[in-house]
């Protein structure tokens, strides 16, 4: 029997994009990888104690409401959403371009934690490293029922993922 038209039209119609992936790992082992963004701080969302260490930046200690790292995909949901919220002058990537954005929410000024280190842009092969100062979870895409948890002097890394997602369009 002949196969439909429309079955072998999409098959001859194919179209394949590439879309980059954020990926972060512990010291540990473990590993996430998403399409959006990867979200690390407290799991009930309130203050997280780490360091920072960006690859334009000093590490810095800071206390905040945690660290978004998305991809140009995901520069449209809560990334856009931190970014629109400072007026950020940073330029957010695009869905293929293989860099990612960062931003801390709402970081806390105090004695022992500071606020000059909040955003920026990350390529492949530069990382975000996170070093957990107080328990910290980490968790992709909005998907809080599945996380990666980090004690207390942990490390993390985020960057570009080694894969990216294949959208046929």
């Amino acid at each position: 029997m002949p196969r439909p038209a429309a079955i072998t039209g999409l098959l001859v119609a194919q179209h394949v994009v590439e879309r980059t992936m954020v990926a972060a790992s512990t010291d540990d082992g473990q590993q996430l990888i998403a399409l959006n963004e990867v979200y690390v701080g407290h799991h009930s969302h309130q203050s997280a104690r780490y360091r920072l260490s960006s690859p334009d930046g000093l590490p810095a200690r800071q206390s905040s409401s945690g660290i978004l790292v998305g991809t140009g995909t995901g520069s449209t949901g809560w990334c856009r959403s931190a970014w629109q919220e400072r007026h950020s002058p940073l330029a957010l990537p695009a869905p293929t371009d293989p860099a990612l954005c960062w931003f801390v929410r709402e970081a806390w000024p105090s004695p022992a934690t500071g606020t000059d280190s909040t955003e920026g842009l990350l390529k492949a092969p530069d990382t975000l490293a996170i070093t957990a100062e107080s328990d910290l979870v980490v968790f992709g895409d909005g998907m809080e029922s599945d996380t990666l948890a980090v004690g207390w002097g942990q490390r993390i890394e985020i960057g570009v993922a080694p894969i990216k997602l294949h959208l046929v369009a």
